[in-house]
């Protein structure tokens, strides 16, 4: 048994979906623009670090869901995977995808970013299984909260570890492809560690433990990556 995992933002798309989200809902008007970029721009910032309060980012990203009608969401959204989220699919992260598909492996996409903005983005790469933080849902209708525990450092492990444990997959062997610092809580804990065009700090441990490090941003992926 084996099973493919795989970090969505700079890893499979050449960009981060959640920041791109909130300059959509900018141009959109659907948020005070001057305010909200700049807090979000300083959220960024601290998880670009490996600082991000998660919780507090939550609280302020997941609020425009709650503050606008379902329609009008989905209408923005369909908007800004035509026009943020296609242009920057890696032809190279799809050929990877596929060569594990083609594997016969399980396939799952585990992200901090929240399922609302990441569930078309998974469906496109064809990957049924989204891992992502859960944007609560009460009569219908957004709140504004996470529901459970964010798929964010140590909770994309609960969340792989729930989702094995599901699907009786607990003794498979597992590959998990990531950019971020972030995520190496994950990338220790699964037997098939890949850097992906990392940053600073996931490349120094990458190479201080011998892990594979590739880049998605040219055409060809290594065959040893799949194996």
């Amino acid at each position: 048994m084996n099973v493919a995992l795989f970090d969505l933002d700079n890893t499979l798309i050449a960009g981060d979906s959640d920041s791109l989200w909130g300059e959509h809902l900018v141009a959109c008007g659907a948020v005070d623009s001057d305010q909200f970029a700049e807090t979000h721009r300083r959220f960024h910032e601290d998880y670009i670090r490996g600082e991000l309060d998660i919780q507090a980012f939550l609280a302020f990203a997941l609020q425009p869901l709650a503050q606008h009608p379902e329609e009008r969401l989905l209408e923005w959204r369909a908007r800004f995977m035509a026009e943020h989220i296609e242009p920057i699919v890696l032809p190279a992260a799809e050929t990877l995808v596929e060569e594990h598909r083609r594997s016969g492996h399980t396939l799952a996409i585990v992200t901090a970013t929240n399922s609302f903005v990441t569930r078309p983005i998974a469906d496109r790469l064809g990957i049924d299984t989204l891992l992502a933080t859960e944007p609560e849902r009460k009569e219908g209708h957004y709140t504004g909260r996470p529901t459970g525990i964010p798929t964010f450092r140590e909770g994309k492990i609960h969340a792989v570890e729930a989702w094995l444990q599901e699907r009786g997959l607990a003794n498979a062997t597992k590959w998990f492809y990531s950019d971020s610092l972030n995520d190496l809580p994950l990338l220790r804990y699964v037997e098939k560690p890949v850097a992906v065009d990392p940053d600073a700090t996931l490349r120094a441990e990458a190479e201080q433990r011998g892990w594979p490090i590739l880049t998605l941003r040219n055409a060809e992926v290594p065959e040893c990556c799949t194996g």
